[in-house]
């Protein structure tokens, strides 16, 4: 049996050490307002070249007198350090691959006891506050959010968004027993897990599956292709997870891509005119390894589209590039995100002209669809530098853009309905073009 005294105080010295060093550079927003979260300001311009990144010790920590386990040691996972506070009570530390960082505290564990018994379990972060509230899994497939009377905020925050808002530590209560119990930020979608729904789709003739081109850590960055075939040359071009934690962007982009390679009259129209490329995972190496925000390279991939120094952007660089030459013209690019709340970020048709005025019309045609939710509009007039993808999409391909972000408790079946809708619109609005 391992006893994890000595790490616990490692973590500790390394947490006093590295005390202060985080400046978050960009998650500072402007004040909430009656219509909700108003969005990040404006991102500064940060160097993109390889940084070092702490990996993770995994293993199980046990105690000796105890009869808890706690396991990191599966992908995805997210825990640096775990102490037992006697009487059932334990603290875990949970810290980022590097800094400075945005604060998406990722965590995700796995817990087990040899007899049944109910344990406490306190969240600690390294230079954060508790952003995500916990769920539990049985199999680390189905997750559902801790009920309401099992968590406990500490320290509340002020505000309604933000992490200023996010208490500064959670406290779960937990029952657990020989059976693991996985305790995740959000809900777990490895590599494996979005290649396996990949595979699924790919039943269908008009849809493939093919490497672009590898990670930092040799990790394959895979891309979806759906069209009918034919002569087509009109394509549409998706991204999602640049952030390994931002899940509900994540499940909004599957719900898109499956009402697209659906059944449906209209989604058979539209895969004769046009064709979606989509990478589902452009940060395979982040979300396996747990990571708050960066690849293995220590950089936030979307700010990396000006300089390209990360092998994830330029493999979509150069495919689109090699698209182009082939004679594509991409009509529309979404880049699916998180954060605390629903809310679009389009280019500005003051330096769009008449070319962005499809992304408008698309918002506005969801809202219609969509009238008890309304989602905040924060556009950007800003095309130099390109930094981040949206920008880039546009400047370099002519391509209309947006980040589309879904909230970290967005309700999952409306996170679902809102990619069904959001993908019937953008077929009927660009089929209505063609």
């Amino acid at each position: 049996m391992r006893s994890s005294v000595y790490l616990f105080i490692l973590i500790c010295i390394l947490f006093l050490s590295c005390k202060n060093s985080i400046a978050v550079a960009d998650s500072e927003t402007t004040p909430p307002t009656s219509q909700g979260y108003q969005g990040q300001a404006p991102s500064p311009i940060v160097p993109t070249v390889d940084k070092p990144v702490q990996r993770q010790w995994k293993g199980i920590w046990s105690f000796e007198d105890e009869s808890v386990f706690f396991s990191n040691d599966f992908d995805g996972a997210r825990l640096n350090g775990v102490a037992s506070d006697g009487n059932n009570h334990f603290t875990v530390w949970i810290t980022a691959e590097n800094t400075p960082i945005n604060v998406s505290p990722w965590y995700a564990f796995k817990v087990w006891s040899k007899e049944p018994k109910e344990i406490t379990i306190k969240l600690s972060y390294q230079d954060s506050r508790s952003r995500y509230y916990p769920k539990l899994s049985r199999d680390g497939i189905h997750f559902k959010p801790i009920d309401s009377i099992s968590f406990k905020a500490i320290n509340p925050g002020e505000g309604d968004f933000g992490i200023k808002a996010a208490p500064e530590f959670a406290e779960l209560k937990l029952e657990v027993n020989q059976e693991p119990l996985w305790v995740s930020a959000q809900e777990l979608y490895t590599s494996k897990r979005v290649e396996s729904w990949v595979d699924s789709l790919s039943m269908n003739t008009y849809v493939k599956s093919y490497e672009i081109g590898r990670s930092h850590e040799k990790r394959p960055l895979n891309l979806m292709e759906i069209s009918n075939g034919g002569t087509q040359k009109k394509a549409v071009m998706i991204i999602s997870r640049q952030h390994p934690p931002e899940v509900t962007g994540f499940l909004a982009m599957k719900s898109f891509i499956e009402k697209i390679s659906g059944d449906s009259e209209q989604a058979k129209k539209f895969r004769n005119e046009f064709t979606v490329f989509a990478v589902p995972n452009m940060n395979p190496d982040g979300v396996d390894n747990g990571h708050w925000r960066h690849n293995m390279g220590g950089i936030d991939l979307n700010r990396d589209w000006q300089n390209f120094n990360q092998p994830e952007t330029q493999s979509i660089r150069k495919f689109l590039t090699n698209k182009k030459t082939e004679g594509y013209e991409f009509v529309f690019g979404v880049d699916f995100h998180s954060t605390w709340d629903d809310i679009y970020y389009p280019l500005d048709t003051t330096v769009t002209g008449q070319k962005g005025k499809i992304v408008f019309d698309w918002i506005k045609q969801i809202s219609d669809r969509l009238p008890q939710k309304q989602t905040n509009v924060k556009p950007s007039d800003q095309l130099n530098p390109t930094m981040v993808s949206r920008t880039y999409l546009f400047v370099e391909h002519d391509m209309p853009a947006i980040v589309f972000e879904l909230g970290d408790n967005t309700p999952r079946d409306f996170l679902k309905e809102k990619g069904e809708v959001a993908a019937e619109e953008l077929m009927e609005l660009l089929l209505k073009e063609n």
